[in-house]
């Protein structure tokens, strides 16, 4: 579902003119969501600007209100990059309010890179959505770059 690959990006923030990295699975049990595609553009994510996050899958499960987003980028295992958001609020800016339908299969959002964002390290990026029921709706995780652009 590309709205969770938003998600993924508004976790991921601002990226410039490259490729986006591989992303994997991070979930350590079921999820609600099965990615089949993650992305973030543009790539390297640029500071204080938006990247957008795409994500293509299916949903077993609406996604409902109280759904949260969690961004978490670690450098040589300390945590140095940290943004959680109203996963319900970014949707519904990309056209998607909650609660979004299991037919729903991709979706593309848009976050800021919050300026607090290390500059020109690999950042090892987890983005995590949860439903509003507490259910994971999915984990992916890549190293990322951040810059000055």
């Amino acid at each position: 579902m590309k709205f969770f690959a938003a998600i993924a990006a508004l976790v991921v923030a601002a990226v410039a003119n490259a490729q986006s990295p591989a992303f994997t699975n991070c979930a350590t049990g079921a999820t609600d969501m099965t990615v089949s595609a993650f992305s973030v553009s543009p790539y390297p994510l640029c500071i204080g600007q938006n990247v957008c996050a795409s994500v293509t899958g299916t949903l077993s499960t609406p996604v409902i209100t109280g759904a949260k987003l969690a961004i978490t980028g670690r450098y040589g295992g300390r945590v140095v990059y940290t943004d959680n958001q109203d996963l319900c609020t970014v949707l519904a800016a990309s056209g998607h309010p909650c609660p979004v339908a299991t037919s729903v299969t991709s979706i593309t959002a848009c976050v800021l890179v919050k300026t607090t964002a290390p500059a020109n390290v690999p950042v090892a990026l987890v983005i995590q959505a949860t439903n509003g029921n507490g259910n994971v709706l999915f984990c992916q995780t890549a190293t990322v770059t951040a810059k000055v652009c």
